[in-house]
């Protein structure tokens, strides 16, 4: 479903209010839909429209400066972004810092799983007792919620099946990785990636791994680095040294001035938009996963709203603030915070009957997705009743 067709579900269920439409009622998971779902857009379409957008791929690389070049007027947001998770969230495996400190050595069935990184080099092997299967490890993908790793085979890209999730300590099956023995030594290996999968791996942990239209990830800049974000600086950098200030800045993408839905769609071009998880099929409970398909679901969200968008909670350029308490302003700059106070067309919220702080522990409760050992905060934010199934 492209874009004429995604208007078209949006206006059908708008119209109809959900009564069943043969084709288009099979694209949608049931509802409620989101008030703005006119308005968004699944990445493919939106990487299509002129201007910069993640993942996008068409600007040549000799556009690209790199981060020596921002720090040159942005150091200190630079300092801060290479501490984070999305700075940090890919490296080449022979650097990966996790491989060192916690080698793999891992039994499944009649097979023998280990992986290190010694001398300056990261090597992955599958025994089953007699024959063995020996590969370097190119790529780390992942740093806070699970490491994991790819390799090339036959002229292919495979992933481990393995990943290493730092929050628990232990190895455990890579996600959508088969949870049983393998019936050989061929398929124990690893998955052979398809060619979207690699490019969209690429595309996210990576920067510049598509440029000029052609995919060439040997190219790419480890991790999500400035131009990921905002674009290829070339020009902008170039017009910043001419002194040509205010023109400068309308030559780099500043995510700041985007809509809310907007906002929302440009962190899900990583972490899947509502219509990428809606048009692939990945709703459900694997849908925790993604932050904007599950905010999006929240009766919070309504119209969209510059206060409940992923930038509004999270800061893009630093390490994620795992502490509850800190979320409180955000929570209260919608919801009123005195009991019995009527709410407000500036804070249309009502005011929780039952605390003051920790808003998230109670309305986006952490679960685990299935099949992977790690919690997920829930972002669709609701009023969660005792005992209840967490919505899909």
């Amino acid at each position: 479903m492209h874009e004429g067709q995604r208007k078209l579900a949006a206006l059908v269920v708008a119209v109809l209010g959900g009564i069943a439409v043969p084709y288009l009622s099979s694209q949608l998971p049931p509802h409620p839909h989101p008030a703005t779902l006119a308005d968004q857009m699944a990445t493919e379409d939106r990487v299509r429209k002129p201007g910069w957008w993640p993942a996008k791929g068409d600007a040549p690389r000799s556009a690209y400066v790199g981060n020596a070049a921002c720090a040159r007027c942005h150091s200190d947001i630079l300092a801060l972004q290479r501490t984070s998770a999305m700075g940090r969230t890919s490296s080449h495996a022979a650097d990966s810092a996790l491989l060192a400190k916690y080698p793999l050595n891992y039994k499944l069935g009649p097979y023998t799983y280990q992986a290190s990184h010694e001398a300056g080099q990261a090597s992955y092997s599958v025994s089953d007792g007699a024959a063995t299967f020996s590969v370097p490890l190119h790529w780390a993908f992942g740093i806070r919620m699970g490491q994991s790793y790819l390799f090339e085979r036959n002229g292919g890209i495979f992933m481990a099946p393995l990943t290493y999730y730092p929050e628990v300590g232990t190895w455990d099956f890579t996600v959508d990785q088969p949870h049983s023995v393998p019936e050989s030594i061929d398929k124990a290996v690893g998955r052979h990636l398809t060619d979207n999968e690699v490019r969209g791996c690429f595309s996210c942990h990576n920067t510049a791994a598509t440029t000029g239209g052609q995919f060439q990830p040997e190219q790419s800049i480890a991790g999500v680095t400035c131009e990921a974000c905002h674009g290829p600086g070339a020009d902008h950098v170039a017009a910043m040294k001419a002194g040509l200030g205010e023109q400068g800045a309308t030559m780099i993408l500043n995510p700041k001035y985007l809509s809310p839905v907007e906002s929302v769609d440009f962190c899900g071009a990583c972490h899947r938009t509502w219509w990428d998880v809606t048009l692939s099929g990945s709703t459900g409970i694997k849908s925790l996963r993604f932050p904007p398909y599950r905010l999006e679901n929240s009766r919070c969200w309504g119209k969209g709203d510059a206060r409940l968008t992923c930038v509004a909670c999270h800061n893009p350029h630093g390490p994620l603030n795992r502490e509850a308490a800190a979320y409180d302003s955000n929570c209260l700059s919608c919801h009123v915070n005195v009991p019995g106070a009527k709410p407000t067309a500036d804070h249309p919220g009502p005011a929780c009957p039952r605390a003051r702080k920790d808003c998230v522990d109670c309305h986006m409760p952490k679960a685990q997705v299935v099949e992977i050992p790690v919690k997920f905060t829930d972002h669709q934010i609701r009023v969660v009743q005792p005992n209840e199934a967490i919505p899909e």
